[in-house]
């Protein structure tokens, strides 16, 4: 009798065990694609300050393509780019770049173009600024980075890609112009190297990886 008992318990644990391992599993598949759920709902989110005015179809996150250092764009790291369409055709590219100059590190932008070649927005994705000061960039603090939409490679012409202070055509912040011309200097950048890929950038294959739509 005992060794019955024995074996009833032994098989009840392990159908315990068996029951909660079942629920830990489907718990964390759950978990999991609400995850991402969300981790691509912002992402979708943070890309749209820099599409303003762009009618596109389908899911940007899925044209997103990597470009490895070096690859002439902004900074040191690697660069992303996502591909808006409309209709089959090619409308607008979103750069993640990192301006190389800021006062407190590297300064990590969201840069959309127009195939015209048009800004259609800047957007500070990430830094290390002077809170009060660089971080006045960010657009949830102010307007600054407004005055960037609609300017394109010829518009100004190169001298014009600086601050005021610097004899440019943007506006700096009061106390702080680091920040402001690293900016400057990585968005002028982005268009230069968009003007010279145009083709290349809207022809790069995909990323296929898991970590794409990270």
């Amino acid at each position: 009798m005992a060794e019955i008992s024995v074996v009833r318990s032994a098989t009840t644990l392990a159908s315990i065990a068996a029951l909660c391992t079942a629920l830990v599993a489907f718990t964390h598949q759950l978990t999991d694609e609400r995850i991402a759920q969300n981790e691509q709902a912002w992402l979708e989110q943070s890309l749209q300050p820099a599409l303003s005015g762009v009618l596109h179809d389908g899911n940007i996150i899925e044209t997103r393509a990597t470009m490895s250092s070096p690859h002439g764009l902004p900074g040191s790291q690697d660069a992303l780019v996502y591909r808006a369409y409309a209709a089959g055709e090619p409308v607008a590219a979103l750069f993640v770049v990192h301006a190389r100059d800021g006062y407190s590190g590297p300064i990590r932008l969201l840069i959309g173009i127009r195939t015209d070649g048009r800004l259609t927005g800047v957007h500070v994705l990430e830094h290390r600024e002077t809170p009060g000061l660089g971080d006045l960039v960010e657009s949830t603090k102010t307007d600054w980075a407004q005055q960037f939409q609609g300017r394109s490679i010829g518009d100004p012409v190169a001298a014009g890609w600086a601050i005021r202070r610097d004899g440019g055509d943007f506006d700096q912040l009061t106390g702080a112009s680091v920040t402001p011309r690293a900016i400057v200097k990585a968005v002028y950048e982005t268009l230069d190297y968009f003007a010279e890929n145009r083709e290349t950038l809207f022809a790069l294959p995909a990323d296929t990886s898991p970590e794409a739509s990270q």
